[in-house]
């Protein structure tokens, strides 16, 4: 989003009023209202929820604008979620630049920016966690979140709503709808499925009107095609026929750039167009690793866009296929959530995905999901959907039309069937999912340590809100009863630690209550964080290895890098296989051994001890689990720089969950560590760390660290003088020494003399 006009709400809340504001700028912005929309504003303006379940592409995100205006005109705060971090961070920069800074606050865990702002951007878990501590109270109560006041929530807008139905995160979209009676919702998703049921729950929990707006046309119409042509022949016909950009769509990233590759030998690119992107790269940075593979790429005319990859190169593949220079950009099935181009054809390469389990067949609301992404409102006039055949299909046919109309030739043609053992669809399986409404939604409700914290911590009889919490939700009943088991499972919990105790109430029954004060933020941010700062104390400042220990203890706090402990796992293996054999261990003595070779996790024991004692009187925790691993602290002991350890673990596909990792690492030390825990050491390893990432791409970091100032623009921006920063270059300058005294110590000549006077990053 460019810039805009500056919107505020009108002096006076009346419903017309805030209409003929809201129209006025949008045409201002060069938007008018689809019907739905319209429908859509009016019924938020005049008070009553709104289901929007309208086709991508159909401006939700604009009614959504309306909603925040209509707050801010009532005088009430509200709330935007989304499930990702990255969209509710880019959300609220978009609401920033249209109500003002000063407006709009950000809540996501990692930071909090203007928290007490009219309009919050979060994340779905912190509005769940917040309804939890403050909602479920009569309307009209002082604490009930509706009325104005610390906690206070008019209008919530749940975007992706669909998420309602995600196992893992799906009860953080249910309980503000069980728990915020006094709020109005808008609820989004182009792919809700039947929302009956929605209507009657929101109008029987709060007594306010519920308008379901879904159903529209869209305003780009799409065409569906099963295609059995080999995938280039289909690819040079979309580009001929002006059907570009084409993105592909891949269940793996590995898939993703192995197309990409084959695709460098099909003329999907003019001269022309291949020209003006070699002038666009001219002025580009790329690293070692996958900047090579992804410029080689882009030369020929193909894009690649995937969540493994660097932020900056994300942002040019978009920035290329957004002034019509690349025509086909292969990407995997996020593309609904991460790729901001327009796409005028998406073509999915497979209707068979792994979903961490099993191999399926996509359902309709995943294929609908990604179909939708197709033909964009303001770009295109109409949007094209390919499904590819199956290779063994595509193969055949070709035989088929080798053979011509010679019986014999036919006859001999081996058929190829599909692969045993694997997952096939065929085109029925396409025109099933073609013609097939979203699935309903189902509720994925769940108990945990700090839902039931939460309930205890606030005013009222705690009991009676979880009784009410636990038999009116939106479960089965037969599902009830094993949350109620789970609630009392986690009550004897608290209560053999001391944090709980049974009283009596006034009128002589019994009731809980806490036993302690709850830190106000302890579900709100990173949860392990109190125990990383606590965790501290077990360590000896003056041990010569204090700072990386320091390190380890954050790093067990945070998210697993998957992709990366799994190249350490599989290197570490390798390592202890080559020094079995070394000894003299037959194959199934090996094999035996490898069992407990893993990721290296430095104080792990030390770790997982102090985190028995410290969830005994900290439950909040109990939900949570440190996980010991070492990356940063593995690249400072190897002393890497990013591209060679990208290189010694085969990192190139996964440059991007590296990047995220060190720089959440970076801000895990810095707002977890105080400076008096902080040596020398460690402040050189920390500068060291920010460099590292700023060097790579300085988004992550220069994003985070200015959110305190939205309305400022975001630009590429170079990497930062390494002379900036004495403390960074120390270390950089004591590894580069490091790596060549190690090469040397090794009588690696050849090694030693590929470093040259560069090393790997520049």
């Amino acid at each position: 989003m460019g810039r805009v006009s500056p919107l505020a709400p009108p002096p006076t809340a009346d419903p017309d009023a805030l209409y003929d504001a809201f129209v006025a700028w949008a045409a201002g912005e060069g938007f008018t209202l689809y019907p739905a929309q319209d429908e859509a504003v009016i019924e938020l303006l005049s008070g009553s929820h709104v289901i929007l379940s309208t086709p991508t592409g159909s401006g939700k995100s604009l009614v959504a604008v309306a909603g925040h205006l209509a707050a801010l005109g009532r005088g009430v705060r509200s709330f935007y979620t989304a499930p990702i971090k990255a969209l509710v961070n880019e959300k609220f920069f978009d609401l920033a630049r249209i109500f003002g800074a000063e407006n709009v606050g950000l809540m996501t865990g990692d930071a909090a920016v203007n928290a007490t702002a009219p309009i919050i951007c979060c994340t779905a878990e912190i509005l769940a966690n917040i309804a939890l501590r403050t909602g479920g109270l009569p309307p009209g109560h002082p604490d009930d979140p509706a009325v104005p006041g610390e906690d206070d929530i008019g209008l919530v807008v749940m975007d992706e709503f669909h998420y309602y139905a995600d196992p893992q995160r799906g009860w953080a979209w249910q309980v503000p709808l069980l728990e915020l009676a006094g709020t109005q919702f808008l609820l989004m998703s182009a792919t809700l499925g039947d929302v009956a049921f929605f209507v009657d729950d929101l109008r029987r929990r709060t007594g306010r009107d519920v308008a379901a707006v879904t159903g529209a046309e869209r305003p780009v119409p799409l065409e569906f095609t099963y295609a059995v042509d080999p995938l280039h022949e289909v690819i040079e016909r979309l580009v001929a026929t002006g059907k570009a950009p084409v993105y592909l769509v891949h269940f793996t990233q590995r898939d993703a750039v192995e197309r990409a590759q084959a695709l460098t030998s099909t003329p999907v690119a003019t001269r022309e167009a291949r020209d003006a992107i070699a002038a666009e790269l001219a002025g580009f940075r790329f690293g070692t690793g996958f900047g090579r593979t992804l410029r080689r790429f882009l030369l020929h005319g193909v894009g690649v866009h995937h969540a493994g990859m660097l932020p900056r190169y994300r942002r040019l593949v978009e920035r290329l296929t957004q002034r019509g220079l690349l025509t086909v950009v292969c990407g995997t099935d996020t593309l609904g959530v991460g790729i901001n181009v327009p796409i005028r054809t998406v073509v999915l390469t497979s209707l068979v995905k792994y979903d961490g389990a099993r191999m399926r067949h996509l359902t309709a609301r995943e294929f609908h999901q990604i179909a939708g992404r197709a033909g964009r409102a303001g770009y295109d006039t109409a949007g094209d959907v390919v499904v590819m055949a199956p290779e063994h299909v595509i193969e055949n046919r070709r035989a088929l039309a080798k053979a011509g109309d010679d019986p014999k030739k036919v006859k001999k043609i081996v058929r190829k069937s599909a692969p045993a053992g694997q997952v096939n669809w065929t085109e029925s399986t396409f025109e099933r999912l073609r013609d097939a409404p979203p699935e309903p939604l189902t509720s994925q409700f769940a108990v945990s340590h700090a839902m039931v914290l939460n309930v205890l911590a606030r005013p009222g009889d705690p009991v009676e809100a979880m009784t009410r919490l636990l038999t009116d939700n939106h479960e089965p009943p037969a599902r009830r009863g094993v949350h109620v088991r789970q609630a009392v499972r986690v009550y004897r919990s608290l209560r053999e630690a001391g944090v709980v105790e049974r009283v009596r109430r006034p009128d002589g029954r019994w009731t809980v209550r806490l036993t302690m004060t709850l830190p106000e933020e302890f579900a709100l941010n990173q949860p392990l964080s109190p125990f990383a700062l606590a965790a501290l104390d077990m360590l000896d400042p003056t041990d010569p290895t204090y700072a990386l220990d320091v390190v380890s203890v954050i790093e067990a706090t945070l998210d697993d890098p998957r992709a990366v402990l799994v190249a350490q796992e599989k290197r570490a293996r390798a390592e202890a296989v080559a020094a079995l054999k070394a000894e003299g261990y037959d194959y199934d003595e090996r094999m035996a051994l490898l069992d407990d070779v893993t990721y290296p996790k430095p104080l792990a024991e030390a770790i997982e001890g102090a985190f028995a004692v410290y969830k005994r009187t900290n439950p909040w925790v109990l939900d949570h689990v440190p996980s010991p691993k070492s990356v940063v602290r593995d690249m400072v002991e190897r002393a890497a720089t990013f591209a060679e350890y990208v290189s010694q673990y085969g990192l190139e596909r996964a440059e991007g969950v590296l990047l995220r990792y060190l720089a959440d690492a970076y801000r895990a030390l810095r707002q977890t560590v105080p400076p008096d825990r902080r040596d020398e050491e460690l402040e050189d390893l920390l500068e060291w760390l920010g460099a590292v990432v700023r060097g790579v791409d300085a988004s992550l970091l220069d994003e985070w660290e200015t959110l305190g100032g939205p309305g400022a623009d975001r630009t590429e921006a170079a990497p930062p003088r390494l002379t900036g920063s004495t403390r960074a270059l120390r270390v950089m300058v004591r590894n580069a020494l490091f790596r060549r005294v190690q090469l040397a110590a090794r009588e690696d000549w050849a090694g030693l003399g590929a470093l040259g006077d560069v090393d790997a990053d520049g």
